[in-house]
């Protein structure tokens, strides 16, 4: 069975496997560095970098899985398993969105992505926390979810472009 005749009966091997690969991988770099944020109990991290390579680079379905799952196992790994929820969603949001708006692969198209993709994720975890510790705490975690989805898009950007060069093969989202 060729990819187009497993495209029609649902996601390709190839796909699955890529999911599978950047959920992984989006899980470790959000490990990789954590600095708390006390008022939330959030903190910053890199794995914006490959929620944003994996929409960008992969397309929305795998941005918006990759995000979510592997952010929220990063949060379970990490002792913040009560944060898990709302990060898949937030998260799943994030990659989703700056995988359609990035869509045409163009370099104001991913900027565009990972802007829009950004605002979600801004806004979604303000919304959550919000809800859980008030505004005040919520509002000190803006400037550095800001700083997070700036140098996740910082780093992914460049990747996706110098890794579609890389492997030509690789087609545009």
């Amino acid at each position: 069975m060729d990819e187009k005749e497993s495209k029609k009966k649902g996601i390709s091997t190839r796909d699955f496997a890529l999911c599978g690969v950047m959920i992984a991988v989006t899980a470790a770099m959000t490990l990789l560095v954590r600095i708390p944020i006390a008022p939330t109990r959030g903190y910053l991290n890199l794995g914006d970098a490959m929620v944003f390579f994996s929409a960008l680079a992969l397309g929305p379905g795998i941005g918006g899985i990759a995000g979510g799952v592997g952010s929220a196992i990063a949060d379970i790994l990490g002792g913040y398993a009560y944060f898990a929820p709302i990060t898949l969603v937030v998260k799943g949001v994030e990659g989703l969105v700056a995988g359609i708006v990035g869509k045409k692969g163009t370099l104001v198209a991913m900027i565009a992505g990972t802007g829009a993709g950004g605002v979600c994720m801004v806004a979604g975890y303000f919304f959550a926390e919000t809800i859980m510790y008030g505004s005040g705490p919520a509002l000190v975690e803006i400037p550095a979810n800001i700083i997070q989805v700036v140098g996740g898009a910082v780093i992914a950007i460049p990747l996706t472009i110098a890794v579609r060069k890389a492997y030509p093969r690789i087609k545009k989202v």
